[in-house]
């Protein structure tokens, strides 16, 4: 079972997202099992082509169109496998612990629905 997606929308931020990509991979799980999605709207910077040869294991949704910020999301979410799924900007560069801290601390408190 996956338990965290991460979605990405992007549009021509190649070496933002690339660096978030990075973060993410190099985040420390502790036993969580992730799944990363990325949504490119029609990015016209080589994005989808460094995210393929720099992280294959990432799903990527190739726009054909640019459907904004939203819809992207949308896409992602509906896609996704996760238990938590988390709507990440671009460029954000997570910290060591971040995805396995915040699923932690949803599991250990139902009363919160957004972290």
């Amino acid at each position: 079972m996956i338990g965290l997606s991460v979605i990405i929308v992007n549009y021509n931020v190649r070496q933002f997202v690339l660096q978030t990509l990075h973060s993410i991979y190099q985040s420390q799980l502790d036993g969580l099992s992730i799944e990363v999605v990325v949504v490119d709207n029609n990015s016209s910077d080589g994005s989808v082509e460094a995210i393929r040869d720099h992280f294959p294991q990432t799903t990527i949704i190739a726009n054909k169109n640019n459907p904004g910020f939203s819809k992207g999301n949308n896409q992602g979410i509906g896609i996704s496998k996760g238990e938590f799924v988390l709507l990440l900007n671009p460029d954000t560069v997570l910290e060591e612990y971040t995805l396995a801290m915040s699923v932690a601390r949803m599991k250990a408190e139902s009363d919160i629905g957004a972290l």
